[in-house]
């Protein structure tokens, strides 16, 4: 009975031409009748010069009043190929399809039934290749993560027992004070000649003292085999924790393989457009410097690639505490001037995360808070709230805290541009996706640099030198200030520097 489970429950298309109490099946279906017909009723069709051309038949099928276009209400009677949709002739030759590759409906079938017969020869080949491929990967995977686990818990097996055993000899032998003490105590305490009781006293309360400074609670006694074991297990214990490392990467990458921190490809490197007086490259051109004696802080890079570039990107950037910043893509052409341009990119700016998404130019001067208008003329410059400055105390607002990793994904076959914080070797938190407008400009990465307040610095009757460990002095007239404290030229910062001098800084490097 099972076996007649597929004929019993497969549709029989019945002939619409047929008394209803004697319906036959059908033998085609005319589409622009809308009407299925068995053999006998068919044969007019056939017969027809007039029905045979214009009228398609097909396989018996219900249509349902699917057979219209919707849109010119005339027979859907072509395929189009590269919206894979059914149309009619006006939608071929007059609308959005007439640039299109359109087929008859014979002919699109026997092309398509093609294609899925290679497709599914390919599939079969792969799914073969892919059984064996899967069992050999989770025997690796297996065995990798097992040898991994393995090694981490011999070095931490051993490490117990090494710790263990050494502090258990150092307490015993401890411990013997303890007993020697009791010990003599019962001794004396049982004599009952009191010329021996007192010539024996000065032992006991040696004994005792030496009991009394016996300090059970603490690990090794001062020594040197207690530092040659403290060194072990720091050496051991960094080893260790980097086995762990390695396990619990291994562990995420394997579910996760986005949770991997992946260095940026030597192929990268920084092309500078704007570029202040203050600013410099490495030799390799993947760090930038600036240095606080030679002027200004800005800078407009272009990350290139000395290899041809894929449709998948992916950089990470890391970047200064000090400076703001805007990251992400750009049109080349008008790379010197943002405002020109259109712009893609996360911006922090004034303790502000912001995504910014515009076919226009950006201001980079400006301040982040300002771009979010709300006025209809300016909605095409698109702030979204990835990150908005987060909210402490009504009156004080605290700083959102700033990502200084940051790696960013762009596919632009979908159109996508995605940024990721990142902190450690296997956290990675998504801040915010954007998706781009369809146009022909030449997007490439760029980051813009530009420091804290340098704006205003230069109006300032005072300025401010920043020490590298964060101090900040206001300059006057023949020394700094810091409150409501004077320091002299020349004397040090609490952290040891000099008050003023000249130090260079790592800004923003390709990681």
């Amino acid at each position: 009975m099972s076996d007649n489970q597929p004929k019993d429950t497969q549709q029989v298309i019945l002939c619409d031409m047929c008394a209803e109490e004697d319906r036959k099946p059908a033998r085609k279906t005319c589409m622009k009748c809308e009407i299925s017909m068995c053999g006998p009723h068919l044969q007019v069709h056939l017969t027809t010069p007039v029905l045979l051309q214009t009228h398609p038949l097909t396989e018996p099928m219900a249509l349902c009043g699917t057979t219209k276009c919707p849109q010119h209400g005339k027979l859907l009677e072509y395929y189009c190929l590269d919206d894979m949709t059914c149309v009619c002739v006006s939608c071929a030759i007059e609308d959005q399809h007439r640039l299109h590759n359109m087929k008859t409906f014979s002919t699109a079938n026997k092309e398509l039934m093609e294609k899925l017969t290679g497709e599914q020869k390919a599939l079969r080949v792969k799914t073969d290749d892919e059984n064996v491929s899967l069992e050999k990967w989770e025997n690796s995977e297996r065995e990798k993560l097992s040898n991994s686990s393995l090694r981490l818990i011999e070095a931490v097996t051993k490490m117990r027992d090494i710790s263990l055993t050494s502090v258990r000899t150092s307490v015993s032998a401890r411990m013997v004070a303890l007993k020697t003490c009791k010990s003599s105590m019962q001794v004396a305490q049982s004599e009952k000649d009191t010329f021996r009781f007192l010539q024996m006293y000065s032992q006991v309360h040696r004994d005792v003292e030496e009991a009394k400074a016996v300090d059970l609670s603490k690990g090794l006694l001062p020594g040197s085999d207690r530092d040659k074991l403290v060194q072990a297990i720091q050496q051991d214990g960094e080893n260790m924790m980097e086995q762990a490392g390695n396990f619990w990467g291994s562990l995420l990458t394997l579910v996760d393989p986005d949770q991997e921190l992946l260095s940026t490809g030597p192929d990268l490197m920084f092309e500078p457009k704007v570029f202040g007086s203050g600013m410099s490259l490495s030799k390799d051109n993947r760090t930038v410097f600036y240095s606080d004696w030679m002027g200004e802080c800005i800078a407009t890079l272009l990350i290139g690639s000395t290899q041809s570039v894929s449709n998948f990107q992916r950089w990470q950037v890391c970047l200064s505490r000090d400076f703001d910043w805007t990251i992400g893509l750009c049109d080349k052409n008008s790379a010197k001037d943002l405002k020109k341009g259109p712009i893609y990119g996360l911006c922090y700016k004034n303790n502000q995360l912001s995504s910014v998404s515009t076919d226009e130019g950006f201001d980079a001067s400006s301040n982040s808070r300002d771009l979010g208008l709300q006025t209809e003329a300016d909605r095409q410059l698109r702030i979204s709230s990835a990150l908005i400055t987060h909210q402490g105390d009504e009156e004080d607002e605290e700083a959102v805290p700033r990502p200084e990793k940051v790696e960013v994904f762009w596919n632009s076959v979908a159109s996508s541009l995605s940024f990721f914080r990142r902190s450690g070797l296997h956290r990675r938190e998504e801040i915010v996706s954007i998706t781009m407008s369809i146009n022909n400009w030449d997007l490439v990465p760029f980051v813009q640099l530009e420091m804290e307040n340098a704006r205003n610095s230069s109006n300032s009757s005072q300025i401010q030198w920043k020490c590298p460990c964060g101090r900040v002095y206001n300059k006057e007239a023949n020394h700094y200030r810091q409150g409501n404290t004077k320091f002299t030229y020349k004397m040090n910062c609490p952290c040891g520097e000099i008050l003023g001098s000249r130090f260079t800084e790592v800004v923003c490097e390709l990681l």
